[in-house]
């Protein structure tokens, strides 16, 4: 078992390689700094017990899920901004939609009345899908991908284990997906 000190030794050596490591993958430096510092976090939280010589390893492990992680909510939180950011209030500030707040550009040409219509038909066909996933399933899609809420956040706001959220999001995202692709949907 390592003592605090030496996971304190460790994980002092480790941080600079570690930020540098997360810096070129994600490029961002305050993403980055954040996988670190929860990779750190579940190191010692998990792995305290485990003797100093594998602490290396199990860090490594970490962050390389940590940063995983990290592209794998982008890119499920970009596909379900760009569908779903159409739905916002119509009192919101005008300009100030989901896709400006998550950095995506309009679409140059201004979209015809065909278009328009065909948006607002697939509009609804997202939020009657959205409305038909059971209420755990929905409660936990939206705080996580609408709210952007992590996942510890969400558990909180739901009263449930992190697990339990994983749960309901992989399922409320498959099935979505699945109704989303019957209709001729697809991102």
């Amino acid at each position: 078992m390592a003592s605090p000190q030496e996971i304190d030794a460790f994980l002092a050596g480790a941080e600079r390689r570690a930020f540098k490591q997360a810096v070129y993958a994600v490029r961002d430096h305050h993403h980055a700094l954040d996988i670190v510092q929860n990779a750190m976090f579940s190191l010692v939280e998990r792995y305290r017990e485990k003797p100093a010589e594998q602490l290396p390893l199990l860090f490594q492990r970490i962050l390389r899920n940590a940063i995983h992680d990290h592209f794998r909510r982008a890119r499920v939180r970009d596909f379900w901004v760009r569908l779903v950011s159409p739905l916002r209030d119509k009192d919101d500030e005008p300009g100030e939609t989901l896709e400006s707040l998550a950095g995506h550009l309009e679409s140059p040409q201004r979209d015809g009345p065909e278009q328009r219509s065909s948006g607002n038909e697939e509009l609804a066909i997202i939020e009657a899908a959205i409305s038909e996933l059971p209420a755990r399933q929905r409660e936990a899609f939206l705080l996580r991908y609408w709210e952007e809420l992590d996942v510890a956040e969400t558990a909180e706001a739901m009263g449930c284990s992190e697990g339990s959220v994983k749960t309901h999001c992989f399922r409320a995202v498959a099935a979505l997906a699945e109704k989303l692709k019957n209709k001729g949907i697809s991102p």
